[in-house]
């Protein structure tokens, strides 16, 4: 099984499902010439040709209002924003028409495609680059908000997002883009949207979170172990909207102790809805308050200062300690 970075991972969930069905549409700035801005897309017009693999003017309203049309006609567009800092000029095509549609029109129309974008910090990029918006995305009814944490999920979540009958926000951590390689099948492999997933199985603490915030997460779990003896169950979301919370509830209602760790602001972030599920399903177990792991309500700083931003090991480690000794 070869070993893939999370942009090689994507580039192979796009070209099969491209060789597969001829319906699936890949478009946005700079995704066919210069195989887009991280190199997702890298190659795939040279395979397709540019009717498949179509540059567009930089206007990303635009792009999602023409993959709404495709889709409506029976294709399966995929576009890309080069950052999520760029999507919000499409918020009023999604919102107002992909995500409505199917019930505007009693099921009789579907909106089959996937926005792709690059979100997230560290890696030391300019202002609208770094954003953490995915609770945008999760609040409006008709989207699927999905976020994959390594190359592997990402490959099998992107095939199920195209394949998925209705508007899928697909998050790209790039701070993972090459941070690291997974075996990844090249036989065809999915997961369903809507699942959470346990990564890691402990008794003591349950670790909940997501994206890039993973690797830090699973950083801090193995120094809890090592060094503190603590076993931490870790559970990875990869589907913010719709919210599975099954696993995080059991893992919950065993351990009695939850730190749900994101980079997006605090305040009304993805982290607060988990919390309330919890609250509401497993609070008569809960010994402490769940905790909060997560970026600051403030922009996201520039590079110089990205860092202190950023949820980190050490924050993780402090506030799972502060949970066992309440």
């Amino acid at each position: 099984m070869p070993k893939m970075t999370m942009v090689q991972a994507l580039n192979l969930a796009l070209r099969q499902e491209m060789e597969k069905d001829d319906s699936v549409i890949v478009l946005g700035e700079d995704v066919g010439v210069d195989g887009g801005v991280f190199r997702v897309t890298d190659g795939l017009i040279d395979e397709f040709g540019e009717r498949r693999v179509v540059d567009t003017p930089l206007a990303e309203s635009a792009i999602a209002g023409m993959s709404i049309g495709m889709a409506v006609y029976g294709l399966k567009p995929v576009c890309e924003m080069q950052f999520d800092g760029f999507s919000y000029y499409a918020m009023h095509q999604l919102e107002a028409h992909a995500a409505r549609l199917r019930w505007r029109s009693q099921g009789r129309y579907h909106v089959p495609m996937v926005l792709r974008a690059p979100y997230g910090g560290g890696v030391r990029a300019l202002e609208h680059h770094s954003e953490s918006r995915e609770a945008f995305w999760a609040h409006m009814p008709g989207i699927k908000m999905v976020i994959p944490s390594g190359p592997r999920n990402a490959r099998a979540l992107l095939v199920s997002a195209i394949r998925d009958p209705d508007p899928v926000i697909f998050y790209e951590p790039k701070a993972v883009y090459r941070a690291f390689r997974e075996e990844v099948p090249e036989e065809e492999e999915t997961f369903p949207i809507g699942k959470s997933q346990r990564v890691r199985e402990g008794q003591d603490l349950t670790l909940i979170s997501y994206g890039a915030m993973m690797r830090p997460t699973l950083e801090a779990a193995e120094d809890l172990q090592t060094k503190h003896g603590i076993e931490a169950d870790v559970i990875d979301l990869l589907t913010i909207s719709p919210l599975d919370d099954s696993l995080l509830v059991e893992s919950a209602r065993r351990t009695g102790r939850v730190a749900v760790v994101h980079e997006a602001p605090r305040s009304f972030g993805p982290g607060a809805e988990v919390v309330a599920r919890l609250v509401e399903k497993a609070f008569f177990h809960l010994e402490a308050p769940v905790a909060r792991v997560t970026g600051y309500d403030v922009i996201i700083p520039l590079f110089n200062r990205e860092r202190f931003y950023l949820p980190g090991v050490p924050r993780i480690i402090d506030a799972a300690r502060k949970l066992l000794a309440a």
